[in-house]
């Protein structure tokens, strides 16, 4: 058996495993950052502490119009896999500057924003996400690494 690089080792094996703890439906993701190959968060899409979750009470559904009229409908109950490893991080004190950020898909704009605030400088997706040109425009910008492993595009479903 051919041993696993370090990238397939995080985004193939552990982010599916974290994913599985994910409290809604709409979007069972996960995220994990890493440094000198250790891994030092996870997240997963969930609600935060103490409240109730989509699989336990149901969605907290927004309905949103981008600027081109696109409408879409977002759970707003959870948090982001991207945000929970970050908030993981800001919680216990730990250092995420010049981390890796391992997760399901590439990260929506808001969790980019965040990605770059924190000093995060590598993202590996294993899939795209339906709306993820503005975050490659910033992560470019910013010089944030970002591979894709599959650019297949994960949609959520819009009910």
């Amino acid at each position: 058996m051919e041993r696993l690089s370090w990238d397939d080792y995080f985004l193939k094996e552990i982010v599916p495993a974290v994913a599985k703890r994910a409290t809604c439906n709409r979007g069972r993701s996960g995220a994990i950052i890493v440094k000198d190959k250790r891994i030092l968060t996870t997240g997963y899409v969930g609600s935060p502490s103490g409240l109730p979750h989509c699989d336990d009470v149901g969605h907290l559904i927004h309905e949103v119009i981008d600027e081109n009229g696109v409408k879409s409908k977002h759970c707003v109950r959870t948090l982001h896999a991207e945000e929970n490893a970050i908030l993981q991080a800001a919680k216990f004190g730990i250092s995420i500057e010049g981390a890796t950020m391992y997760c399901s898909m590439v990260p929506c704009f808001r969790c980019a924003m965040k990605i770059i605030q924190v000093g995060i400088k590598r993202v590996v997706a294993l899939y795209d996400y339906q709306k993820s040109e503005r975050t490659k425009e910033e992560f470019n910008e910013v010089s944030i690494e970002l591979i894709i492993y599959n650019n297949q595009i994960k949609q959520y479903d819009n009910e």
